[in-house]
């Protein structure tokens, strides 16, 4: 048997292995707390259930356009007005199988050999696997602890060359819950008015999901780069709709007839039933994402308030997302280590911050998408854990 040699090229994303081990090691009887996974602990609100039920009961059963139905992409455009304050056409929104379609048909898009893309390191691992796979040279934004993990504008900008074809963004982000503040992306947007040929790929699938006040600041803000910016958003964390894998992209106009081209060759088009769950939950009540982020909130304090009691753990407050990204360096553990230690002797699955880059070591990523009680009896564990390893 040949396979292509860019199938060795191809990443994958750590969190699915790890579910994989704990949900082995509780089938062998361990008590197991999942701080692994990236998804909400919450039911998809009873209403959009209901609206996805009542579509196939409708006889929505067949095919769509590729680029979605036409009532999903009007309400996706008025999402945007309502929460980013930009008006956009429908006609430049295409409707996804999930968030990773966007990415990685824009990866697909500007990646191939010779050309340069910047990503952020740590990040979201597939960003690095696909660029790889497109056969393009992955370029790390380092994304440091003592800038809150955000990113500078002036490092960004000094990594442009003339290779770079696409840089790869990420607010609020995942695994660090990091978000990157609007003076500081503004000067990037100023300063990428100096380099015409790169696009912009702007992941904010954790747009609404911010604390303490903080509002999202969408690239899509600054005019200067609108004609080359990719955004990347969906359904998936604000509304607990993981497994309904629908998202959306929005292109500039001259990229769409591309995009379509690459729905017709993989996917088609998005279920048809599953759409118009997705207007049920952009039109409908938007009390139940008020409810699970003011859950977010309480877990996000009570996580970081016991991860810096702890002996060689250190974390800074996330400002978005669900995670805590928290340093381990003073324990003595690799991260690797560290994840194993935590999930094989302790039950503990948390998820080891090399699996988002190189920049990650020293960190483990905990996702607080579960119970305060789980988060407190982790918590017990991991302290326990830490006192053993520093006497």
């Amino acid at each position: 048997m040949v396979i292509s040699a860019k199938m060795s090229k191809l990443g994958t994303e750590t969190a699915f292995d790890v579910l994989a081990r704990a949900a082995a090691l509780s089938e062998g009887g361990m008590d197991v707390i999942n701080l692994g996974i990236g998804q909400p602990d919450f039911p998809t609100p009873n209403n959009i259930v209901q609206a996805g039920i009542q579509a196939l009961k409708d006889g929505h059963h067949g095919y769509t356009a590729s680029n979605g139905i036409p009532a999903l992409r009007e309400a996706v455009a008025a999402d945007i007005y309502k929460y980013r304050n930009v008006e956009v056409s429908p006609g430049n929104i295409m409707i996804m199988p999930g968030g990773k379609v966007t990415m990685s048909f824009a990866i697909e898009m500007f990646g191939e050999k010779g050309a340069e893309i910047l990503y952020p390191n740590p990040g979201f691992p597939i960003y690095e696997s696909m660029i790889r796979y497109s056969g393009a040279t992955p370029v790390p934004i380092a994304l440091l602890e003592e800038n809150g993990f955000s990113f500078d504008a002036d490092h960004v900008l000094s990594l442009i060359t003339e290779k770079t074809r696409l840089i790869i963004l990420n607010t609020p982000a995942n695994p660090t819950g990091g978000v990157v503040e609007q003076a500081e992306l503004a000067k990037l947007a100023n300063g990428l008015k100096n380099f015409p040929h790169v696009y912009i790929l702007s992941d904010e699938i954790y747009s609404r999901m911010t604390y303490d006040g903080l509002e999202h600041c969408s690239l899509l803000s600054f005019p200067e780069i609108c004609d080359r910016l990719i955004v990347l958003d969906g359904w998936s964390k604000t509304y607990a709709m993981t497994g309904w894998r629908l998202g959306w992209g929005l292109w500039p106009e001259h990229l769409i007839p591309y995009v379509n081209r690459l729905c017709v060759n993989y996917h088609s088009c998005v279920n048809a039933a599953a759409q118009y769950a997705g207007i049920a939950a952009l039109t409908g009540d938007q009390s139940p994402v008020d409810e699970m982020m003011a859950a977010f909130n309480e877990r996000r304090l009570l996580i970081h308030d016991r991860l810096n009691q702890m002996a060689g753990v250190s974390c800074i407050m996330p400002k978005g997302a669900f995670y805590a990204f928290a340093n381990i360096k003073e324990t003595g553990l690799t991260s690797k280590k560290m994840q194993d230690q935590l999930l094989e002797n302790e039950g503990v699955a948390t998820i080891a911050g090399t699996s988002f880059g190189a920049d990650g070591e020293g960190y483990i990523r905990f996702s607080y998408a579960n119970s305060l009680d789980n988060i407190n009896r982790a918590m017990d564990r991991m302290d326990a854990l830490t006192r053993k390893l520093l006497g």
